[in-house]
């Protein structure tokens, strides 16, 4: 039976209000780029308390936690992938914010890389949304737009570093 997600709902279980990214998945327009924007702002307070090493290991704990929260939400609501499950953006978009400079140009073609990935799912990103079921299915697909966005950007700074870095454009 498919129910609403709204406010109580989210705040009925830990694992709805996980999986709808602290409230950010309710957003009416665009949840998924709504809970990538609470990933980068989210970022930003959290990482100076770790390490590059410690902050890998907290997205993994975050991706297992997700596994839990968006499987047990998606029961709950009826509908397995529910747009307004979130936590899977911000997870994966943590680990791009980790990877890339720490520059607010990096971070925005990061951001729309990403989201490019998880709107349009080119192959494999598709085949896996289609084939992995349950929370795991849900946060896994993300994890693999991650890395298409992270491809682009390190082949972008590759390209850019044997041809010169532009001026408008911080070097790396």
């Amino acid at each position: 039976m498919s129910q609403a997600a709204n406010f109580r709902f989210i705040v009925s279980h830990p694992s709805h209000f996980v999986a709808f990214g602290i409230g950010s998945g309710l957003s009416p327009f665009a949840p998924g780029t709504a809970g990538t924007l609470a990933a980068w702002v989210s970022f930003w307070f959290i990482k100076p308390y770790y390490t590059d090493n410690e902050f890998l290991v907290l997205c993994a704990l975050a991706f297992v936690l997700g596994v839990w929260a968006c499987g047990r939400t998606g029961r709950d609501l009826g509908i397995a992938d529910y747009g307004g499950m979130v936590w899977d953006e911000i997870v994966a978009f943590w680990l791009v914010l980790l990877l890339i400079p720490d520059d607010i140009i990096w971070q925005a073609a990061g951001f729309v890389l990403f989201r490019f990935f998880d709107i349009l799912k080119p192959q494999p990103i598709r085949y896996f949304d289609a084939r992995l079921k349950g929370g795991f299915g849900v946060m896994f697909d993300d994890i693999v737009a991650a890395f298409f966005a992270l491809l682009v950007l390190a082949l972008a700074k590759f390209v850019l570093l044997r041809t010169g870095t532009p001026a408008w454009l911080p070097m790396l």
